[in-house]
């Protein structure tokens, strides 16, 4: 149970950060660029959520009655887990995705792609609106 509620938490942190790769590289930086940009601006905010999700587990962590003895493990699955995990989503989700796109197993995303997506959108905005 703690690895499902540990795994929701690091994908949903792992998915904005390659979001924010993405959206730099659109930018015009390079794919090492905009990895370190992602990585320099989604630092707090992926730190915050590790620290205020441990913090809140400690006490837990620390209680002794009985009816908190089952819980104990979960939460500590879940602090140890954030622990090693916000690492990795900081400094290896960045370098892996940089590998992949040296290796040219993912695309690149540009200004002309991020413009063609647009121009599409303003085509299919000219229908007519569902009425439900």
């Amino acid at each position: 149970m703690g690895f499902i509620s540990l795994a929701g938490i690091v994908v949903n942190d792992s998915i904005l950060l390659v979001t924010f790769i993405r959206n730099h590289m659109r930018e015009g930086h390079s794919v090492h660029q905009a990895a370190a940009k992602a990585s320099r601006s989604r630092f707090r905010a992926v730190l915050l959520t590790s620290m205020t999700t441990i913090m809140g587990l400690l006490p837990l962590m620390s209680e002794q009655s009985m009816q908190a003895q089952i819980l104990i493990p979960l939460a500590c699955s879940i602090v140890f887990g954030l622990l090693a995990t916000t690492v990795l989503v900081l400094f290896v989700i960045p370098a892996f995705y940089g590998v992949l796109a040296d290796m040219r197993l993912i695309g690149v995303p540009t200004k002309k792609d991020s413009e063609k997506k647009a121009g599409k959108q303003a085509v299919t905005t000219n229908r007519r609106p569902d009425p439900f």
